[in-house]
């Protein structure tokens, strides 16, 4: 695994002076339950860490370059560290190769399950850096990974949750505001998938699929979202 460490190393650009910092940020929980032997813990303390070190670290970034509303500025910084985000950099650094899982763990993981890990597993990282080499370096390695980002999430609004966005842009052009339907139930109580269908008055725009209602509301307003300039031309 040392040379697993090393090639990360050379992704985040960053060599560790303490080696098992940035092996303990790989650990899951579920590894231990598999191998209590190992000498190291699980990566949630160096997450708790890291997770208020991110946010530090976005909230100045934030204050000393714009000067807008305390509400936007909280909208921007949410879309930044969101798990999202976070496990899309993540995935763009390979990181669950790296990471120490146990078997089950990493052959029954949803998706949903998989972004948690991986956003979890880069505050860990980031906790790591912090304690390895102090402010500056994860003040840039923040900049290089995840403040990269702020542009594009300013420019395409991104900041705003679809199923706001989808409201704005109905009300501005057709004069309705959206509603939420529940289409259909599907699972047992403790495991329910529900389907959403999104309604322009009786128009039915999108549908959406989730664990939650609000999980299909929001799946349902991105692909209403995503074929919005079909829905203008056809309404």
């Amino acid at each position: 695994m040392t040379e697993n460490l090393e090639n990360l190393e050379k992704k985040i650009g960053i060599k560790f002076k303490n080696k098992n910092l940035l092996k303990e940020a790989l650990i899951h929980r579920s590894y231990l339950n598999e191998h209590p032997e190992a000498k190291l813990p699980h990566n949630e303390r160096l997450e708790f860490l890291g997770d208020a070190v991110l946010e530090l670290i976005v909230t100045e970034y934030l204050y000393r370059n714009y000067n807008h509303p305390e509400g936007e500025l909280t909208s921007w910084r949410a879309s930044l560290v969101n798990t999202e985000s976070l496990s899309e950099i993540a995935k763009k650094l390979n990181l669950y190769e790296f990471l120490y899982l146990s078997r089950g763990e990493r052959l029954t993981s949803t998706q949903k399950a998989k972004k948690v890990i991986l956003a979890d597993a880069l505050e860990a990282i980031i906790g790591a850096i912090y304690l390895d080499q102090g402010m500056t370096i994860v003040k840039n390695f923040i900049k290089k990974f995840i403040l990269i980002k702020l542009k594009k999430i300013i420019k395409y609004k991104k900041y705003k949750d679809p199923k706001s966005t989808f409201q704005e842009l109905s009300q501005a052009k057709f004069k309705i505001t959206p509603s939420y339907k529940i289409l259909k139930e599907t699972g047992p109580a403790h495991n329910k998938t529900f389907l959403v269908g999104l309604f322009l008055n009786e128009n039915l725009i999108s549908q959406g699929r989730g664990k939650s209602k609000q999980e299909a509301e929001i799946r349902a307003a991105k692909n209403a979202l995503k074929k919005y300039k079909k829905l203008i031309l056809n309404l």
